[in-house]
């Protein structure tokens, strides 16, 4: 199907909201994050699944007409039978559905043809969904995270998670005696960094998991910064503001990219300038332009 996607901001924060509960959908939509993550898989039990369905649909709907968050559902992964009964919130037309346990970006085209069809039943823009693969979930996801460019206009990014991939790895945990995560969970995270750029799509980090440690929050985010992440998943508000100011150049860093943006546009045709007693050249300006991109979202 020929489409359009609908353009949608890059996000710093991304929170996970329980789906069956109004309360802390309540509480989300007052926080500051850039999106919210309506989950309809593992916050839920089995026996609340269809409650959140429902309270999420409405939710979507009673934000329909001007959103100031982005709003993501996180869909059962599409091997249950549960996914396809979770599509019922198309209707809601959610932005973004964040997809589970993949295999390969084959996961990403059989949800964007079940989309391009269920965008035209409900009345919803043609390709105003798109699709989030959490893309290191399985074992055979390890082998297949350069497959994603080209593979749908509905994607929107990729991210990585290191609890499921210990789990399908049979895995004891997924830390090193030094605390960090261990080889083979670097290795998701670096792959799944790689792919997404490689698919020239937003690469988002994986949560921290104790929401009451924002020191180390703040120096996991900053080290995801410099690594080339462009935002984080959180599991609690707490955690929003923390993550959004270290996926946010500071003042410093915006000085520098504007005189590095200007001391090449004033030496037009030159490959290499020099700034301040450093030799740049077109990695910098690059590195620069994405700076001050990153500042116009906030």
């Amino acid at each position: 199907m020929n489409f359009t996607p609908t353009p949608r901001s890059p996000v710093r924060s991304i929170l996970f909201v329980p789906g069956d509960s109004e309360r802390k959908l309540q509480k989300a939509a007052e926080s500051n994050a850039d999106a919210l993550i309506l989950d309809l898989e593992d916050s839920v039990t089995a026996s609340r699944t269809q409650v959140a369905r429902e309270l999420v649909l409405d939710y979507l709907k009673s934000q329909k007409e001007a959103r100031r968050q982005q709003l993501w559902v996180r869909i059962n992964p599409l091997s249950t039978p549960a996914a396809l009964l979770d599509l019922m919130i198309v209707a809601g037309a959610p932005d973004v559905l964040m997809l589970p346990k993949v295999d390969s970006s084959a996961d990403v085209v059989r949800l964007s043809h079940m989309l391009d069809a269920l965008e035209v039943r409900e009345g919803v823009q043609a390709g105003h969904i798109g699709i989030l693969p959490v893309a290191t979930e399985t074992a055979a996801s390890l082998f297949t995270l350069g497959t994603y460019a080209g593979c749908s206009p509905r994607l929107a990014g990729l991210t990585w998670g290191a609890e499921d991939i210990a789990a399908a790895l049979g895995a004891s945990t997924n830390k090193g005696p030094d605390g960090g995560y261990d080889h083979v969970f670097q290795l998701a995270c670096s792959l799944c960094l790689a792919g997404a750029c490689a698919a020239g799509v937003q690469p988002i980090d994986t949560i921290w998991a104790d929401f009451k440690d924002e020191a180390g929050l703040l120096a996991s985010s900053r080290l995801g910064r410099q690594r080339g992440f462009t935002g984080r998943m959180a599991i609690h508000p707490a955690q929003v503001d923390v993550i959004n100011a270290a996926y946010s150049p500071s003042e410093e860093e915006l000085v520098w990219a504007r005189r590095v943006v200007e001391v090449f546009d004033a030496n037009p045709g030159l490959g290499t300038v020099g700034l301040d007693g450093k030799m740049l050249d077109m990695p910098h300006l690059k590195q620069a332009r994405r700076v001050l991109a990153m500042a116009q979202r906030d």
